[in-house]
């Protein structure tokens, strides 16, 4: 049970197109709007956030790249006298986006991102029986192409390459349990698709979807008292619908975005072990999960102030998937509201440079998980700061 519950948090944690840790803010403009970046988006980013506007762009190729720096604040957890605070972290992330030239009526685009990888660590007793610490790495590659029907009408489809790193650790010693220690990596694949109309001048439609990864990890779990086994696992990152709105009036361009994700296919988490005492055991059985498909809406605003430099910012409501009745301390998600805002600076016609910043704060929660560790309580105080610095290059 202890290493089901470990490694949920760290695989849910993969998913950068949901709440939960994620990061959907993979490059400056998406940093600065609060990810309400899709029907406006044109730049080499646009290969990751839809495809189908990079035959709406510029004549000539262009690479972005961009560096993130995120720090998660300590979690606070009490229950009546009871008291403690998960560690900060801190990280600093790269990405990369491509966009050709066109050929005709396409035009390639290829992105490199980390949808996910962060870490949670709790000291105390409590915290460490469900997540004394979990380190993930998680890159993906997304090759596509985009198709220019008409003026109005553009069409896009890609490849996704998901890789994922991480190590898990727990400590149930102290309640009679045993500590386990988890290192695991896969290698999965999926897809994903845009469409954009533009109806006139102003006004752009668009919208993108990416497709459930089944991802399948494999690793080796040392577990106290029984030694070294193997142990795998399927659990499913989630489709994602965005639908996109953005207007322009002038030299202010306005984009609304609602993002459906699909977490209700997320149903239970079963591992199977390489032990087969422990397989038979209660950590052999599947542990149901039961999450919800959650909704984000997102705002976004871009002001052309002169020639030389552009400003944004945004606002987003991120709604949760996680029942209440299965939040725990190795998931202690909550609805978030976030802010956001940002500059670029044209150098020359070939180069810009900018910078943005992004809070993501989550609401107070409190669990009615039943059980021995968690048994109530209240989460408080997480939060995410973003600050992303990005260099656009074109030739």
């Amino acid at each position: 049970m202890l290493k089901k519950n470990a490694l949920l948090l760290s695989l849910c944690a993969i998913s950068a197109l949901a709440s939960g840790y994620k990061i959907p803010e993979q490059s400056l403009n998406s940093t600065a709007l609060g990810a309400a970046y899709v029907a406006n988006a044109l730049g080499a980013d646009a290969a990751y956030y839809n495809p189908a506007n990079l035959v709406f762009g510029g004549q000539k190729s262009e690479v972005e790249a961009d560096l993130t720096y995120i720090r998660l604040t300590g979690i606070d957890f009490a229950k009546g006298t009871y008291e403690s605070t998960s560690k900060s972290e801190s990280f600093f992330i790269p990405h990369l986006f491509y966009a050709s030239k066109p050929y005709g009526n396409w035009r390639f685009g290829a992105s490199i991102t980390t949808p996910a990888g962060l870490s949670k660590r709790w000291d105390d007793t409590r915290g460490k029986a469900y997540a004394e610490e979990f380190t993930l790495q998680v890159i993906e590659l997304n090759p596509v192409a985009a198709y220019k029907i008409n003026d109005q009408w553009a069409l896009a489809f890609g490849l996704r390459g998901i890789y994922t790193d991480g190590v898990v650790k727990n400590d149930l010693t102290p309640y009679g349990g045993r500590s386990q220690n988890l290192e695991g990596d896969s290698l999965d694949y999926g897809w994903n698709t845009a469409v954009t109309f533009k109806p006139n001048a102003s006004t752009t439609l668009a919208a993108t979807y990416r497709s459930n990864v089944d991802l399948s990890v494999e690793g080796d779990a040392q577990v106290s008292g029984v030694g070294s086994m193997s142990a795998a696992v399927e659990i499913p990152l989630p489709a994602v619908l965005s639908l996109a709105l953005a207007q322009t009036f002038g030299d202010l361009t306005l984009e609304l975005v609602v993002e459906r994700i699909y977490w209700s296919k997320y149903k239970q988490l079963d591992f199977n072990y390489g032990n087969a005492a422990i397989e038979a055991s209660s950590m052999g059985a599947p542990t149901p999960k039961e999450w919800k498909d959650s909704n984000t809406y997102r705002l976004g605003a871009t002001y052309r102030l002169n020639s030389d430099w552009k400003i944004m910012g945004g606002f987003a409501i991120d709604k949760t998937p996680v029942p209440t009745n299965r939040m725990s301390f190795e998931l202690p998600d909550s609805d978030s509201k976030i802010y956001s805002l940002g500059a670029r600076y044209t150098i020359s016609p070939e180069m810009e440079i900018g910078a943005a910043y992004l809070l993501s704060d989550k609401e107070k929660r409190s669990t009615d998980l039943a059980g021995a560790l968690a048994n109530g309580g209240t989460f408080s105080n997480a939060q995410a700061h973003l600050v992303t610095l990005g260099f656009t290059y074109r030739y």
